[in-house]
């Protein structure tokens, strides 16, 4: 059975999706199999955004890649020798993984949320502590050219970046039980104090992840460089799975007790306290080993220092060229179909009864999948329209965008007890999910293509990462903004005399004294849903004779005047 699905699959991708992009690839590849020269390139690119677990989280990776086939440095054309470079490959790996342990906790706070019953006008205060990483590059510059010699380039900002981290986790730690509201029966959750500190331990792991990006260049052996890519994925995706889906498992009771107990008990067998202090603790003691063990050695010829006035006077002529300012504004605006689908999903799910810890673990069967999409739709994409790829998967994602609420509305049916759901349902929701991430990946492994084409070889460090900030800010406010919305467009009405409804926090309250219940009577996530995926079509419409000059136009169009 699982046979015959995948190669339907692969009919259907051949067919609709990415066979057309062959012929033309073939024929350019032919003529032009050696990358273009003109120095390092910076490939600076993020993980697509999660559509159905999680809220959108863009992690970063961005790595030099120094030209294969400059005649300065033949070693770099011998191939990879990984001999003198094992210590610091597990180095920069571990550096990555304390990385994305912040960014996996922010991304399970919303199911925690969530579980309390906060608003989704609240969520929607939460989902800035993503922001961060969507905006690093205001800020990149600064850490690339201040630095204290004789401490280190990338060290000058590393260490202190990850001691304040670890302080953030262990004093939170204290306090988190209150935060959250925990502590008192009558407590209320403080949304606001817990955006300000995430997003502060997100903007710290922002930087931090520019240092140890930068200390990759140098750190590693120059035919060995583009191992940091390795080291960024493996590191950033292992931390956010041990931050996100590991604590969100030890964390609950049911887990616990259904899986890794022989007699049950109350808790979990971690605390959100217990686990920060913890990872406080970590941060502390590889910091100072970092910080006396390993020397950091500068190399301007590798990693060199373009300066902050430099660096922004080229942003600003890359951005006042038309194809670019064409191209930015449909990077800021072609997420708003997938909107309600990947941000309030997960939520309505959890709403619904699904546990939110059984839906963290429905990320693990996907790695493998998004791995395998990473790695095939690339070969597809490689070539001079990169961009027909991400037409041609936009409608079908967009679509599923509307599984996705017959899925959630389905939840509120099919459960055979509270949080329990028939297996069948499960089989379905994850084959959707999976099909949705065949569209996810599509575009976003189009979308990058097309930014390493268009990008000039003479800053493409500095021109990529534009785009792939423009890229995550483009699905990051369409999140925020569906979020803040759903409740304004939620209907509910108490059942109890002389209230009405329960559309405010005070009306629910009234309702809840005068022993009354609030039924939704039109939930605002269907609303957003039809409206998203509309717009998304309107877009599609609107935008894509755009897209296709856009994806024709000479390389000429793209270059940084002089």
């Amino acid at each position: 059975m699982l046979i015959f699905l995948a190669r339907k699959l692969k009919f259907f991708l051949d067919e609709y999706i990415l066979m057309p992009e062959i012929a033309a690839n073939m024929a350019v590849n032919k003529g032009n199999a050696r990358p273009r020269k003109g120095g390092r390139h910076l490939i600076d690119g993020v993980d697509p955004e999660s559509d159905f677990i999680g809220p959108h989280i863009p992690i970063s990776t961005s790595v030099v890649q120094p030209d294969l086939y400059d005649d300065e440095d033949k070693t770099l054309k011998e191939g990879s020798n990984l001999e003198g470079d094992y210590g610091s490959i597990a180095l920069l790996t571990f550096l990555y993984i304390l990385q994305g342990i912040p960014l996996g906790l922010a991304g399970s706070i919303p199911m925690l949320l969530q579980s309390r019953q906060v608003s989704y006008k609240e969520q929607a205060l939460f989902s800035f502590v993503y922001w961060p990483f969507s905006v690093k590059l205001l800020w990149a510059p600064l850490v690339d050219s201040i630095y204290w010699l004789q401490f280190g380039r990338r060290k000058t900002w590393l260490v202190p970046t990850q001691y304040l981290i670890g302080v953030f986790m262990i004093v939170l730690s204290w306090h988190i039980k209150d935060i959250l509201g925990d502590g008192d029966e009558d407590a209320q959750v403080s949304v606001m104090l817990l955006t300000v500190i995430f997003f502060m331990l997100n903007f710290l792991a922002a930087t931090q992840d520019i240092a140890v990006d930068g200390w990759a260049l140098t750190m590693l052996s120059r035919r060995n460089v583009g191992w940091a890519s390795t080291c960024n994925s493996v590191g950033q995706t292992t931390g956010y799975f041990l931050g996100n889906v590991l604590f969100l498992a030890l964390e609950s009771p049911e887990f616990c007790n259904n899986y890794l107990r022989s007699v049950p008990q109350a808790q979990g067998l971690v605390t959100l306290s217990g686990f920060l202090t913890f990872w406080g603790v970590v941060f502390f003691i590889t910091t100072t080993l970092v910080w006396v063990l390993k020397q950091e050695k500068l190399d301007l010829s590798a990693d060199p220092d373009q300066g902050i006035v430099e660096t922004y006077k080229i942003l600003g002529k890359v951005v006042k060229r038309p194809a670019v300012m064409s191209y930015c504004l449909i990077l800021l605006t072609c997420k708003i179909g997938f909107a309600a689908a990947d941000s309030l999903t997960s939520l309505k799910l959890i709403e619904a009864g699904l546990p939110k810890e059984r839906l963290a673990l429905f990320a693990v069967p996907m790695v493998p999948l998004q791995i395998l999409l990473a790695l095939g739709i690339s070969k597809y994409t490689t070539g001079p329209r990169p961009m027909d790829v991400f037409l041609r998967a936009m409608p079908f994602r967009l679509i599923l965008g509307l599984v996705y609420c017959a899925l959630v509305y389905w939840a509120t049916v099919a459960q055979t007890a509270p949080g329990e759901f028939p297996w069948y349902w499960y089989v379905i929701t994850l084959g959707s999910y999976a099909l949705h991430q065949v569209f996810v990946y599509s575009m976003f492994v189009a979308t990058m293509a097309f930014a390493a084409k268009v990008s000039d070889p003479a800053i493409g460090g500095t021109y990529m990462t534009l785009l792939n900030t423009l890229s995550n800010l483009g699905g990051n406010w369409p999140a925020t903004v569906a979020l803040w919305m759903v409740d304004f467009l939620t209907w509910k009405n108490c059942t109890a005399d002389g209230v009405d409804s329960c559309n405010s926090k005070t009306l629910t309250a009234e309702c809840h004294a005068a022993d009354g219940k609030c039924n939704t009577t039109m939930d605002g996530y269907y609303i957003e849903s039809v409206a998203c995926v509309i717009l998304g079509l309107i877009w599609l419409v609107w935008k894509k004779s755009t897209v296709k000059r856009l994806d024709s136009l000479d390389l000429s169009a793209w270059k940084c005047p002089s």
